[in-house]
């Protein structure tokens, strides 16, 4: 059955192309498995919550008929602004129109978001752009540039809200800079979601083509159940596809977690067990509540643009297993700095299982990917990263340790977490507080920092180990949990290119590397110096090995070697601009002669490298690299292969060109593919 949904339908339609219905609830509240609901273009301010699901052969497909046309919005539009003086207008709010959610008395909060000034869920939107929340009125009649802000001069569009209990009205009060309200396209937030399903299991459902904005969503921990605009809320097999979603307050998509009665954001609202045990205790419920392959996760998000959302483009924990993301343009990302916490990236993903990130364009985000815990066959592959970092103009603070920025985060992980024919280009390529890693066929133009740190909870005066799960090869079942020895790495045939440091960059990191030192924190070492020299202390396999000759396993005197750090692999890497190998690394390539740049080039949508490096490059070559080359990750014995159990030969390149079996270093088969666009968008 085919159902037709358009915004400029009379009432009383029954669906039929002839007679479509107007909202798209009304379509959601009866299609059936193999059912398909076609949506005209227009505005759609509703929340969609899909009553059915479909099934793996029949899934429930929701089509935009154009396009991007169709829009799903959170959002109403405001016209009763009355002007209160200079460029300050003020607006009343029925709150019957907020329903038994008002976005502008609910507070953003949650285990891991910092408060560092009081944020609503809602927001103003002046022409589709959120203005900048401020928490008195005289901040609205006089506004003060945002040092934090990538975008300072928007910052002193302001507003600030207050409830009138005698009227029952939200009053909004809002600083235009000098624009009418009530000719421009001003609206505010009214709905927490736009298309997520409010029950659980509404498996196989496809959302194609749509545009999806401005909704107040909640903060998003692995500790809570996770809102974005968009979500299957544990569920199975969907698809979203060729969507443009921007402006949530939170997050874009969720394909996360559940919510647990007696332990949804625990840690800030009962306080006594510290929040990396409640996260614990939420992998365990969902075991026992059966969490598997079978029932959860197995999503597809690709050929989506996500930008413009406070804490996320996509979040997850533990719904998003199994899952493919792919083809998607992330960028801007957190740039207003008004929201803070540790769950903040591009993407950021809890239990990554066997999740495949596959050529995705990220960037101009404070962080690019960042995969926390349970990141055991994942792979990160093909995709392009730059500029996820701090804003040039950033006001240095104690606050922003929190927020300095990387292309990937890896933490607390065990692995194995596979991550080849990347271009990393960030100041900061990866942060490594984990172990389990193989690094293969990459750019790398940013260093490698937290290697040794960040794997301890905090705690000042004692002991914090924080100890994660580990699974069964690509399934969801619990084999123990275990702390961090670090290293357990590989790194094959990358290419390593030091950029020049931005001197407020390197002034950054030496106060984080000074904050070490005196043991402030041991989070991040702030290192931006590219090359695998941060392992220079690490043993060889043979070195570690020695450790065990002539041990039978049985009456040992006390030893450490059970808790020394895991041995390190390199091989092929070249290295420019000084960038630097670690001392162990015997066949490293080292120019000390020519100077190599590498940056992005966008023109009409057309992502293309700019680089010399190939005029450079060595004439001698690599070994191809397979599965068996690359040690098991150590922890789950679990080797980096397919999701299906299959060995990888990793013979294709960013463009998915087959490399010849004496292949060169980094992610391009051969230098003629420059010339390529690395990414094609039509906007």
């Amino acid at each position: 059955m085919t159902y037709y949904v358009n915004i400029n339908a009379g009432e009383g339609g029954n669906g039929t192309k002839e007679s479509p219905f107007k909202k798209i609830q009304q379509a959601a509240d009866i299609a059936l498995p193999g059912d398909e609901v076609i949506v005209a273009p227009g505005v759609y301010r509703e929340y969609v919550n899909p009553k059915n699901g479909g099934t793996a052969d029949k899934p429930i497909v929701y089509r935009s008929e154009t396009l991007k046309a169709a829009h799903i919005t959170g959002a109403e539009s405001i016209k009763n602004w009355e002007k209160v003086e200079g460029n300050v207008y003020k607006a009343s709010v029925s709150n019957s129109i907020f329903g038994d959610y008002n976005p502008f008395t609910t507070l953003v909060s949650g285990d891991w978001f910092i408060a560092y000034m009081i944020a609503h869920t809602g927001d103003v939107y002046l022409n589709g752009k959120s203005m900048y929340e401020v928490t008195e009125l005289g901040k609205v009649k006089n506004p003060e540039i945002y040092k934090a802000s990538w975008d300072q001069e928007f910052t002193v569009y302001t507003w600030y809200t207050e409830q009138d209990t005698a009227k029952n009205e939200t009053v909004i009060y809002a600083n235009f800079q000098g624009k009418d309200p009530n000719t421009e396209d001003v609206e505010i937030s009214v709905r927490r979601n736009c298309f997520l399903p409010s029950e659980m299991h509404k498996d196989y459902i496809t959302l194609s083509g749509f545009t999806v904005s401005k909704a107040a969503t909640q903060w998003a921990p692995p500790t809570a159940y996770q809102d974005g605009m968009i979500g299957p809320h544990w569920s199975k097999g969907w698809v979203i596809e060729n969507c443009h979603i921007f402006e949530s307050k939170c997050s874009g998509i969720s394909l996360g977690k559940y919510y647990q009665e007696g332990n949804d954001n625990k840690w800030l609202h009962k306080k006594y067990k510290d929040g990396t045990q409640t996260q614990r205790d939420c992998v365990c419920i969902a075991q026992n509540d059966g969490w598997s392959k079978e029932t959860i996760g197995s999503h597809t998000v690709r050929g989506c643009e996500i930008h413009n959302c406070g804490q996320t483009g996509i979040v997850g924990h533990m719904g998003g297993v199994f899952s493919l993301i792919e083809n998607n343009h992330i960028h801007h990302i957190n740039n207003k700095q008004n929201l803070a916490g540790a769950e903040i990236g591009g993407i950021k993903m809890h239990a990554a299982i066997d999740v495949i990130f596959r050529h995705n364009h990220i960037h101009n985000c404070t962080r690019g990917i960042w995969l926390d815990w349970q990141a055991q066959g994942t792979r990160v592959t093909q995709n392009l990263f730059y500029n996820n970092c701090l804003p040039e103009s950033y006001n240095m603070n104690k606050e922003s340790l929190i927020g300095a920025a990387e292309d990937l985060f890896i933490e607390v992980s065990h692995g194995p977490t596979l991550v080849d024919n990347n271009i990393f280009l960030s100041d900061r390529a990866l942060k490594l507080a984990t172990q389990g890693v193989a690094c293969v066929h990459n750019i790398i133009a940013g260093g490698f920092t937290a290697v040794s740190l960040g794997v301890n909870n905090g705690a000042p005066n004692l002991p914090s180990p924080r100890y994660t799960p580990i699974h069964v090869p690509h399934g969801t079942n619990i084999t123990g949990f275990m702390s961090f020895l670090h290293g357990d790495c590989s790194f094959f045939n990358n290419i390593f290119i030091q950029q020049p440091m931005r001197p407020f960059m390197k002034k950054t990191m030496e106060g984080m590397k000074k904050s070490v030192k005196q043991g402030k924190q041991d989070w991040d070492d702030g290192n931006i110096i590219t090359g695998t020299i941060q392992y220079d202390s690490y043993p060889t396999f043979e070195e570690w090995d020695a450790q065990f000759e002539g041990y039978c396993g049985m009456g040992s005197v006390t030893t450490d070697r059970y808790y020394s750090k895991l041995p390190v692999w390199a091989k092929g890497n070249v290295y420019f601009n000084d960038a630097k190998p670690m001392k162990k690394e015997s066949d490293a390539y080292v120019d000390k002669k020519n100077k190599v740049t590498i940056g992005v080039k966008n023109v009409d949508g057309k992502v293309t490298i700019e680089t010399n490096l190939y005029d450079f490059m060595p004439d001698a070559k690599c070994s191809l690299i397979h599965t068996d080359d690359i040690n098991p990750a150590f922890e789950p014995e679990q080797k980096y292969e397919n999701p299906d159990g299959t060995p990888i030969t990793f013979d294709t390149d960013f463009y998915d060109v087959k490399r010849d079996s004496a292949p060169i270093a980094g992610p391009f088969a051969n230098k003629e593919e420059l010339s390529n666009p690395l990414f094609k968008f039509t906007y």
